[in-house]
């Protein structure tokens, strides 16, 4: 028994410390990620690598911690003022001796966002600094990146083609009706597409003729930001008949780029690392295909946004306007007027620049931003309202509450008209043998029924509700703009409108970016522009969120170059862009049956940008695809 006893302590002496190193390592962790930054010493001569996987947004959404642990990816976003200040300040830093853009994963982003981005690339390049670009296969939004590089760089198993703007909507009204739901639309402007597929099975001539106008406009900028960019490469012959060109190269996509000067080198990710350490030189004890690299994170950290003079709030209006409280990347009605208010208690504001990236979404959230910016006008700080690549429908509604407001060509706006949609399901029940009745005391009791369907009394007080809210919107416009309600009604109606029309229509007052607008504020605050600084009106994440997201991220951005993996194919990125849009049907789905409040939101401009699967949508997308093996 002495032996027993003897052994089972020191079991329990092994186990005890087995506990006590575990909880020493388990803290160590949570100490070191608790306590991580991004490392701003770090920098030393070499090539910054701007490797944008993902898409790059006005205001990132709060990374999911645990969405690493459904086994698939998640999409990165970058804050569009980061690649702005990053590209500019290695402009002029003689550490950086050349900008490589790893394009190899990249998704995109809308059209105003990716024209900053290239010109700030451009930039770059014209202080003579080299420019390298790589990637598998560009997609139209890289490829506006790339045109502005000093060297274009294409896989050789890989090449690009070009889609341009616009595709196929799905439309749910066939489904609906062998489903048996009852979509009631309640809306006002004939080209408010928004509702379109829920009663309607193709698009209607008024949505065409707005996409197709708003759709040539954009994809006429692209094509003039590239040709400008690359004069020599024969664009237009590779538009009109990209069939030719590549049965003319025998399937060789990468050498049909090649031939018509779309890039400049056919190569591997080994035989471009290898071209970079020309340039700047090899890291000493690395393989083959490395270079002295500088990390984006180390480089946005060892450049902060400017912190002296005067105060300038600026307050984001960035995704889906939503009643309620959310995170960043949503605007929620609470959240941002929260924000807001909050920073015109505590901050020392001189002026308010409002920074608006949305397509739209609940009127009554629109509004209860509204009237916080209207705080700072009552307590008599300018404002001035800078559009992004988006800023229609109820962003637009949001955008009223300015001074000036300044878009960039091609910011889409407009989209003035709101829409309500309620389904009923009493058809849907009646096919499986139920059915409703009950006691009525008034015309409204137990309306809207959902269940047992809408009576018309109830139609026509919702649609009179809609038309009202459609006269308020047309007058905030009218009084903003100064226009007439029936000039702003003939311009509204829910069409779309690319920047440069907006301009020509009175909807915005001038052109420019957000440091334009925050330049603005500052004269009209009586200050001198070049001594202020913006304030961002924004949540920081908490410890624990930097925590897990810090410890579940992986280790992706500590990789070398030539231990990063190969970006997709051309079948690969079309099959990750199906998957995608296939996650936005979903989202529609899903806003359909969950209703809401009344609806300025603009479905033309979700179409403009990369398809993304938002990460609500994301858990029931993952279940779809696992069922029919997409």
């Amino acid at each position: 028994m002495r032996l027993v006893r003897g052994a089972w302590k020191i079991l329990v002496g092994i186990k005890d410390f087995l506990v006590l190193m575990l909880m020493l390592l388990f803290f160590a962790g949570l100490f070191a990620a608790l306590s991580y930054r991004p490392n701003k010493a770090a920098i030393h001569d070499g090539a910054l690598v701007m490797a944008l996987d993902g898409t790059i947004v006005e205001q990132p959404e709060q990374p999911d911690p645990f969405a690493r642990f459904g086994g698939g990816e998640v999409a990165k976003q970058h804050r569009l003022r980061d690649v702005v200040r990053a590209l500019d300040a290695a402009r002029t830093d003689d550490r950086v001796k050349a900008v490589v853009l790893d394009l190899d994963r990249f998704m995109g982003g809308y059209p105003a966002t990716i024209t900053e981005v290239a010109d700030a690339v451009g930039r770059v390049r014209a202080s003579g600094k080299k420019v390298l670009a790589y990637a598998t296969g560009y997609t139209d939004d890289g490829y506006a990146l790339a045109a502005n590089a000093s060297e274009i760089w294409v896989n050789p198993l890989g090449g690009t083609l070009f889609a341009g703007p616009g595709g196929t909507q799905i439309y749910y009204k066939g489904l609906m009706d062998k489903l048996g739901v009852n979509a009631h639309v309640y809306k006002v402007g004939k080209f408010k597409s928004a509702v379109e597929p829920y009663i309607r099975s193709d698009m209607s001539p008024e949505a065409r003729e707005a996409n197709q106008a708003l759709y040539g406009a954009i994809f006429s900028q692209w094509q003039e930001g590239v040709t400008k960019a690359r004069p020599k490469a024969r664009i237009a012959d590779y538009l009109s008949k990209p069939d030719e060109v590549v049965v003319g190269a025998k399937g060789d996509i990468a050498a049909a780029n090649l031939a018509y000067g779309l890039v400049d080198k056919v190569g591997d990710r080994l035989a471009f690392g290898k071209r970079v350490a020309e340039i700047v030189g090899a890291p000493s004890g690395k393989p083959a295909g490395n270079f002295k690299a500088i990390k984006l994170a180390d480089w946005v950290e060892a450049n902060p946004a400017p912190t002296s003079g005067d105060a300038i709030g600026v307050i984001t209006v960035a995704g889906e306007i939503v009643d309620g409280k959310a995170g960043p990347g949503t605007a929620a009605g609470d959240t941002v007027s929260g924000l807001l208010l909050k920073g015109l208690a505590e901050k020392k504001l001189k002026a308010l620049v409002v920074r608006v990236d949305s397509p739209g979404g609940s009127a009554m959230a629109s509004e209860q931003i509204r009237q916080a910016i209207l705080q700072a006008k009552a307590q008599g700080l300018p404002v001035v309202v800078s559009m992004g690549s988006l800023a229609a429908s109820g962003g637009y509604w949001v955008s009223t509450a300015g001074d000036t407001i300044f878009a960039e060509p091609s910011t889409i706006t407009g989209s003035i008209g709101i829409f309500g949609v309620l389904p009923s399901f009493e058809n849907s029940l009646a096919k499986i043998g139920l059915t409703t009745d009950g006691v009525r005391t008034t015309p409204l009791s137990g309306q809207p029924d959902v269940m047992g369907g809408i009576n018309p009394a109830t139609d026509r007080i919702l649609q009179a509700a809609i038309e009202s809210g459609y006269g308020r919107f047309i007058n905030l416009v009218a009084q903003s703009r100064k226009l007439t309600p029936q000039r702003v009604d003939e311009i509204g109606q829910g069409r779309v409108w690319i920047g440069g029309v907006a301009h020509q229509l009175k909807l915005v007052d001038r052109f420019g970016g957000i440091d334009a607008a925050i330049a603005e504020a500052a004269t009209r605050a009586k200050l001198d522009p070049k001594n202020v600084h913006a304030v961002y009106l924004e949540k920081e994440p908490d410890a624990w969120t930097r925590f897990f997201s810090d410890v579940l991220a992986g280790d992706d951005d500590d990789r070398d170059w030539a231990d990063q993996p190969a970006g997709a194919d051309l079948y690969g990125r079309i099959a990750a862009e199906r998957r995608a849009l296939l996650g936005q049907a979903l989202g529609d789905a899903r806003r359909l049956a969950l209703g809401g409040s009344v609806q300025a939101r603009c479905l033309e401009c979700m179409a403009m940008g990369p398809a993304v699967v938002r990460a609500e949508d994301r858990s029931l997308l993952d279940l779809l695809i696992a069922r029919i093996g997409l």
